[in-house]
């Protein structure tokens, strides 16, 4: 080991690079909550080698981190220390494990902390996201990760308020949506940075923020945070939230009333403007004429407008022209469907927050089974909570099992290979024959990869069963297909909500 790194500082720097290197959801939830390694030299075959140990607390944890991530711990050990390293994962023992207590000593619940800290068991938000510190006074910037849930709980503030309960406000903000309670990961890391610097510099970039997505994705727990955080820093600000139906409906009223006035003072004055489905003013012109006037003025005077959408600008029918070209001058970002280990992480967040842990397997099951939506994950997790308190049974999965039957039978009932293979060529107008023919000019091929890919991640089916049913094709072929469409869909924007709208309608 060099002398200048000790087993303390070598584990350390292993997690920088870790961090660097991973995803910061996946690095959030498996490696950020480990407790600091036991590092120590040894002698192997007259050869010097470093030992380093590492204590998980479950079995779950230790066969995911071995398996996914302990070739890369040990690479990056071994570069840094300068001789070979070698992992060593055991379980913590039980006793050793000490049960977090239910308040601190500011008088805060264990879930208000941990929500505090953006945690969950000592797993921290970077301390280095700048966008994220920028948005907050220094005194709240979060500590360095606390090794232990004590030293967690000793680092509250005693005079930080529990968060308040969701309640309407004259900004019909509900405070409960902060950036704090949003978790992040790769579905929504573009519109998070853009919302946080809105929320920092509103005004300035990104105006008009445009967020689309489909449903239970996020979009206005993204638009309250940015409301919240500039109330907390301005006060005075003029924020109002929306949905556009509300925006319509104070248009027929003063429609009615002949008092545009009244109109134009409530919504021309504001300095930022939130307002959700803004798909909503298709075939509306007079609402599409008083949001033109009314957004001309805000932009006019620096003001801030986000709007959301279930699709993008130039996607909007039945909407002036003139409104979807002004919704794309700021800056347009989607929200994906979020992937299985953000999927598992708010699973375990949203339970915490109900005081409720969530053991890591069980939060796996349930996020397997249910890949649409934020929304749907939170309605099978309400199910899973509801049936353990009922039943006074612990979480497992086969008690997540049984909380489910219903949504498990309904997927494994509709979403069928022959299903998705109706579904897409209506999507993308061919015949289902097409499927599997051998066919293979652009028109077909693509939407044949498409549902090949869709079926690997909708159904049960092994490749050699998926490419039986698409006309006896080769394991091989529905491989690459999956590979091909996956990888896009990361990168190409269009597809990704082509697929969202298909993976929606098969899922009911």
């Amino acid at each position: 080991m060099s002398a200048d790194l000790s087993g303390a500082a070598l584990w350390q720097r292993g997690c920088e690079r870790l961090a660097a290197e991973l995803p910061e959801q996946q690095f959030n939830t498996w490696i950020r909550p480990l407790p600091p390694a036991e590092v120590a030299q040894q002698d192997e075959n007259g050869h010097e080698a470093v030992l380093v140990s590492l204590r998980v607390p479950n079995r779950f944890k230790l066969d995911w981190i071995r398996s996914q991530y302990a070739g890369r711990i040990e690479a990056i050990l071994t570069e840094l220390a300068g001789k070979p390293a070698r992992l060593e994962l055991s379980l913590a023992p039980r006793e050793a494990i000490a049960p977090l207590p239910r308040t601190s000593p500011s008088g805060m619940t264990m879930g208000q902390v941990l929500q505090q800290h953006g945690l969950r068991g000592g797993a921290a938000q970077p301390a280095t996201d700048p966008a994220s510190v920028a948005t907050r006074p220094a005194a709240a910037a979060a500590p360095a990760v606390p090794a232990t849930a004590a030293s967690l709980i000793q680092a509250a503030a005693p005079n930080v308020p529990a968060n308040l309960p969701p309640s309407a406000t004259r900004h019909r903000i509900n405070t409960s949506l902060t950036f704090d309670t949003l978790v992040p990961g790769r579905a929504n890391q573009m519109a998070r940075t853009a919302a946080l610097h809105v929320a920092g510099a509103p005004g300035q970039m990104y105006n008009p923020l445009f967020i689309y997505g489909g449903v239970g994705l996020g979009k206005t727990h993204l638009i309250h945070a940015v409301g919240n955080a500039l109330l907390k820093d301005r006060p005075d600000a003029r924020v109002l939230y929306l949905h556009a139906e509300q925006f319509i409906s104070d248009v027929v009223k003063n429609y009615q009333r002949k008092t545009f006035d009244e109109l134009k003072a409530k919504y021309h004055s504001l300095d930022l403007l939130l307002i959700d489905d803004v798909q909503f003013f298709a075939g509306k012109d007079r609402t599409q004429e008083e949001f033109f006037n009314a957004f001309e003025a805000l932009l006019a005077k620096r003001a801030h407008i986000i709007m959301t959408s279930d699709t993008y600008p130039k996607g909007l029918v039945d909407i002036d022209e003139r409104l979807t070209s002004r919704f794309d001058a700021g800056l347009t970002v989607a929200i994906e469907p979020p992937e299985l280990e953000m999927r598992v992480a708010i699973l375990i967040k949203k339970a915490d927050a109900e005081n409720a842990p969530m053991p890591e397997d069980v939060a796996f099951f349930i996020a397997k089974n249910v890949r649409a939506n934020v929304r749907e994950l939170e309605g099978a997790l309400r199910k899973v909570l509801a049936y353990s308190r009922f039943s006074h049974k612990e979480i497992n999965i086969q008690l997540a099992r049984e909380a489910l039957k219903d949504l498990l039978s309904i997927q494994n009932r509709q979403i069928s290979v022959e299903n998705i293979q109706k579904t897409v060529a209506d999507f993308y107008k061919i015949k289902v024959a097409d499927m599997y023919s051998k066919k293979r000019p652009a028109s077909i091929a693509r939407p044949r990869q498409i549902a090949m890919y869709l079926a690997k991640e909708l159904t049960q089916k092994s490749l050699p069963e998926i490419g039986e049913l698409f006309g006896g094709r080769d394991h091989t072929t529905v491989l690459h297909a999956v590979r091909k469409i996956g990888g896009e869909r990361q990168k190409n924007t269009e597809l990704n909500q082509q697929l969202h709208v298909l993976e929606q309608t098969l899922k009911g």
